[in-house]
């Protein structure tokens, strides 16, 4: 399966942005999905989980009820809705399948959408 990401944005720290994943080339709707971020010269970190059901989510520590991800598995696609942006959000966020194992390590997905750059200025 092809997950392309889009929805990234320059904003202004307090804005909003949606991002959107769309799988082609096979479903996802009976995989768990996430999104990860990666900030420049930072590591990849989990933002996101939802089940494939969409009906459980799991965030990390750091969206503190500011981000919400979302599924519609009957359009293969899943959000990321980004609230209360701050500089310290800026990055690339990927959407990324998941096969097996932690939600949290990046060794658990078998696809990786390409990313979309997300920039806040304060």
């Amino acid at each position: 399966v092809q997950l392309q990401a889009s929805g990234g944005g320059l904003v202004q720290a307090g804005a909003s942005l949606t991002l959107t994943c769309t799988a082609s080339g096979g479903t996802i709707s009976s995989s768990a999905m996430s999104w990860f971020r990666q900030a420049p010269g930072k590591v990849r970190e989990l933002v996101g989980s939802i089940v494939r059901s969409g009906d459980t989510t799991y965030y990390g520590d750091f969206v503190k009820d500011r981000f919400t991800i979302s599924r519609d598995n009957a359009k293969n696609t899943v959000f990321l809705q980004l609230n209360e942006l701050k500089p310290e959000d800026t990055g690339v966020y990927f959407c990324a399948r998941h096969r097996s194992g932690t939600v949290v390590s990046t060794t658990s997905y078998d696809s990786w959408g390409q990313g979309t750059l997300v920039t806040v200025s304060s």
